[in-house]
């Protein structure tokens, strides 16, 4: 019978979301739902020392403004929970011992002074690596290197102690990584890990292995940093004799700064002004013990699905021209083997034109409640209709749901300045006539429709003997103050013939005036 496929997330809650963390998500998500399977949310909190209060809900709230649809977690519950870690620590260690029992683990008593002057000695001896390995284990404090009965004493009087697994000497460990193809590594790079602390608590390595395969975990996709580690965790699954439903391994690639030199940060987005996480993120420097705000992309004015579909693309591709997807068209395009193994480089101006296409897509209706909202803060009352009037013209311009706003502020505020430089070549008595006359019409006027209103411009302005080029900037400059934006002839339908007759009266006044 064919395993149900099943994918886990499995952040740290020692701060927020990177956007590689939530592309990492979004690829489990994915591939869950394109094969049927479920999606497991996983906080892995075992160490203690660098948990982050807040981290956790964060992350939650991440992944559900994102869309990705977690099925089991701390939230969802599932016929797996616990599934925060350190809420799991009695399970762990029955694990350590059933390796120390075959052999394949050992305890380690070394003091941190020992380990210490070990790696002095290698460093001294220009050993490029300093570890605790197959070969260094055999001079050091240990179950391997003490007598039996030395060893049960130690344990009898609680001294401390660390597990570490035992590591093969000369060994090809190989697994088949869905991105990368055959991986092989010799054991002699591999060193003897720390199973379980002195605390008790256990490492990454053991509690992710053993969470993994009591939840029935299929495929394993996480970022390349985690490379180094698996062949430790396909000689934890061998040694555990899990290795018959071991998951399958995908490792991500790298997610690079703009200019390709290095790994993406925070640091990064800071210095070049966009945001890296999310969403916003409330702080605290590590250094001043001040509190600090991490910009968001929600907040920043991204529409989820925008970033979701710019997220997938760094890495991925369809093997088409399509770029615009929703999820349900990633899932339903998505495989893993379309995942590169180059890193990708973080374009912003490709988020901001993901962001323009989701936006200027969205019904007028939509468009114009984000509209009203900002125009609400401002204190400027609008009716709905007209809102939308202005959101389907203006939608062009925006990038973000606040573009709107601001491009829509000629529509509520009269122009108190003109741009000079259109006026002081445009400008003379002919055309102030002309847009005197065809003010003095407007208020008639029967078809106030962007048609009807230029349809009586040509009319007013020919039977002054002058073409509509003449003063058509001109008029731009009286109604609004300024030289470019939407099509003119719609925005006066929108303000209103009356509203624009007195507003091209007071252009005409001032500017004769001066």
């Amino acid at each position: 019978m064919e395993r149900e496929v099943r994918v886990r997330f499995a952040p740290s809650p020692t701060g927020p979301l990177h956007i590689g963390g939530v592309r990492t998500a979004l690829y489990n998500f994915l591939l869950a739902r394109k094969l049927g399977g479920k999606m497991l949310l996983r906080i892995e909190d075992t160490d203690q020392n660098r948990f982050v209060p807040g981290a956790e809900q964060y992350i939650m709230d991440a992944l559900r403004w994102c869309g990705i649809v977690i099925d089991e977690g701390i939230e969802e519950g599932g016929p797996h929970a616990p599934y925060r870690q350190s809420e799991r620590k009695p399970m762990y260690r029955q694990y350590a011992q059933q390796l120390i029992e075959s052999g394949h683990a050992y305890y380690a008593f070394d003091t941190p002074e020992e380990l210490d002057a070990m790696r002095a000695r290698l460093t001294a001896a220009k050993v490029p690596n300093p570890q605790y390995n197959s070969i260094t284990r055999t001079q050091m404090r240990n179950s391997l290197t003490l007598p039996e009965d030395e060893v049960k004493q130690l344990l009898d009087n609680e001294a401390p102690y660390v597990i570490r697994l035992k590591v093969p000497r000369k060994e090809e460990i190989r697994f088949n990584d869905l991105i990368r193809g055959w991986v092989v590594v010799h054991s002699s790079a591999v060193d003897d890990k720390v199973l379980m602390k002195s605390d008790g608590m256990p490492t990454y390595h053991l509690a992710n292995i053993v969470d993994d395969h009591l939840m029935e975990i299929t495929h394993v996709i996480r970022g390349e940093e985690w490379l180094p580690s698996a062949p430790l965790h396909v000689l934890l699954y061998r040694y555990l004799g899990w290795e018959a439903t071991m998951p399958q391994f995908a490792h991500l690639p790298l997610l690079l700064k703009p200019d390709g030199t290095g790994k993406l940060s925070k640091r990064d987005g800071d210095k070049l002004g966009f945001p890296v996480f999310p969403l916003e993120w409330h702080g605290t420097d590590a250094e001043s013990g001040q509190p600090t705000v991490s910009s968001g992309y929600r907040e920043s004015g991204y529409l989820p699905e925008a970033f979701i579909n710019f997220l997938a693309f760094l890495g991925w591709n369809p093997g088409t021209q399509q770029e615009l997807f929703t999820m349900d068209e990633l899932i339903e395009n998505f495989s893993i083997e379309r995942v590169s193994k180059s890193p990708a480089r973080f374009d912003q101006n490709k988020v901001r034109w993901y962001n323009e296409q989701y936006l200027r897509a969205k019904p007028d209706t939509e468009l114009a409640g984000y509209l009203l909202e900002s125009l609400q803060a401002q204190g400027i009352s609008c009716p709905t209709d007209k809102a939308e009037q202005i959101a389907a013209l203006v939608k062009e311009r925006a990038t973000f749901p606040a573009d709107l706003a601001r491009e829509a502020q000629l529509f509520f505020h009269r122009p108190t300045s003109y741009d000079e430089q259109v006026i002081s070549k445009k400008w003379n008595a002919q055309v102030a006539g002309a847009l005197a006359a065809y003010a003095q019409e407007l208020p008639s006027a029967a078809d106030t429709s962007p048609e009807g209103l230029k349809a009586l411009l040509t009319q007013v302005v020919e039977s002054q003997g002058m073409k509509i080029g003449q003063v058509l900037q001109v008029l731009r400059v009286a109604v609004t103050g300024i030289t470019a934006g939407p099509d003119l002839m719609a925005v006066m339908s929108i303000l209103g013939a009356q509203e624009t007759a007195e507003r091209i009266e007071a252009a005409v006044s001032q500017l004769v005036a001066s």
